[in-house]
């Protein structure tokens, strides 16, 4: 049985305990997956109280060291020791070659000049420069209805927030409709934006079971009985990291089960305009529980840091309010703009442009991956590769990094203690340069034919 170490001072023996399972998590004592010992048992191991060792392991939760489920028991999580956050802070090797971030292929965003010089012909432009409703100007809520309409969602102005980008859009979300403490199911493997954001604000994300039509209703229904889960994370498009799109009558299932089980639904389909189909999204069958996040940064452009909340009357409140508590408002020149774009439908012809580039990489990618296995969709901007053994994700995205390209092992994508699959994400669309995107896959699909 494991019984650490716990180091002397003055700290209190919760941190204590938090510190030692972070010391041997650390060296490789406890590796990603292992479970620990019951709270009673490791009090008894260490003669300590049991409220110490509840305590001391709620504390490692919160460091995003362990995650506990009722019913099964304490693992260490599974990205214990990964990099979890999309973006590096230090500076990559010069020269790096990036298949990570899923980046929306900057050379074809629309021309800012024009976009400039037409809002400079708008009346009283010095307006946008002034604070304003926190929810967003009206005819910037119009624009972010017309652009839910594109996801398939019926929605109103009314009914609209303008958020600066969807990773503000999913912050208000966490903060306006949750507290800390709460449980939110996501996909096994999903995006590690919401897995840092929730970290950060104390909410616990519960993984739920997949297949290759995405979250098993089974598995969902099961946690919501097993634990007090209170929304539902959803990607159905496109998902990340996966590109597995959910059939429609996988979506009526999930949202039949947050029917039952009173669960607010978030929908997060950052991806889904990339793909040829378009299916009704789960905000169409569960409009009156969902807030779905239209955003424009992967589609259109990332440097617009503007999103749409569709939302249901009793939860434009309390998203209101968290858009006031974070940044008051949504930069209204950047909505002014946004909106225009959508009105002209020029945000629709930069979609087709970027997707037909996304496209040919893909060709690109099928031709450098042709004898391995993984999934994608012509249009999207990554795809899903599976290594063979005895590669790991975490060896490849190392090894590829030595060889100066950088991509993501799949346990950046893991939620809890979901053991991560043999594979990685390999972004299409992360370099403008053709001819070093070339190279990136050539690197990639070479290191696959060494021995980690």
């Amino acid at each position: 049985m494991y019984v650490p170490t716990l180091g002397g001072g003055d700290r209190p023996l919760y941190l204590a305990l938090a510190d030692a399972i972070e010391r041997d998590v650390a060296s490789g004592a406890l590796p990603p997956g292992a479970r620990l010992p019951t709270h009673r048992e490791l009090a008894d191991g260490l003669g300590l109280n049991v409220s110490t060792v509840t305590r001391g392991y709620r504390e490692a939760e919160k460091r995003g060291l362990v995650s506990a489920t009722v019913g099964r028991g304490t693992f260490v999580a599974s990205d214990a020791t990964a990099a979890t956050a999309m973006v590096a802070f230090e500076p990559a090797a010069p020269g790096t070659i990036d298949m990570g971030l899923a980046s929306p292929l900057h050379h074809l965003d629309p021309d800012l000049a024009g976009g400039f010089r037409r809002i400079a012909r708008r009346k009283s432009p010095e307006s946008l420069l002034r604070y304003t409703d926190p929810r967003g100007l009206p005819e910037h809520r119009e624009a972010g209805a017309a652009w839910a309409a594109r996801y398939g969602v019926k929605t109103n102005a009314a009914n609209v927030v303008v958020c600066a980008g969807s990773q503000h859009a999913l912050t208000c979300c966490l903060t306006g409709l949750f507290r800390p403490g709460d449980r939110i199911a996501a996909d096994a493997l999903t995006y590690p934006g919401i897995k840092t954001l929730a970290s950060m604000l104390g909410i616990r994300l519960a993984p739920i079971a997949m297949d290759d039509q995405g979250m098993l209703p089974d598995s969902l229904d099961a946690a919501c009985r097993r634990d007090p889960i209170k929304g539902v994370y959803l990607m159905p498009g496109v998902q990340n990291p996966t590109t597995l799109t959910m059939p429609p009558a996988r979506r009526e299932a999930v949202a039949g089960l947050a029917r039952k089980h009173d669960l607010i639904l978030i929908e997060d389909d950052a991806y889904a305009l990339t793909a040829p189909e378009r299916l009704p999204p789960v905000a169409s069958l569960a409009p009156e529980r969902t807030a779905f996040v239209a955003g424009l940064s992967k589609s259109v452009a990332a440097g617009l840091r503007i999103a749409f909340l569709a939302a249901p009357r009793p939860f434009l409140k309390p998203l209101a309010q968290s858009v006031l508590n974070t940044i008051w408002m949504a930069p209204p020149l950047s909505a002014e703009l946004a909106a225009a774009w959508i009105n002209d439908r020029t945000a629709d012809q930069i979609i087709e442009t970027k997707r037909a580039e996304a496209a040919r990489r893909y060709m690109l990618a099928c031709n450098a991956f042709e004898n391995l296995r993984f999934r994608g969709k012509s249009g999207s901007f990554f795809l899903w590769l599976d290594l063979p053994e005895p590669w790991t994700g975490q060896a490849f995205e190392n090894r590829a990094r030595q060889r100066g390209v950088n991509t993501f092992g799949a346990q950046k994508f893991a939620v809890g203690e979901t053991p991560p699959p043999r594979a990685a994400r390999i972004s299409l669309t992360g370099e403008n340069d053709l001819e070093r995107f070339k190279t990136g896959l050539a690197i990639l699909a070479d290191i696959l034919r060494e021995t980690p």
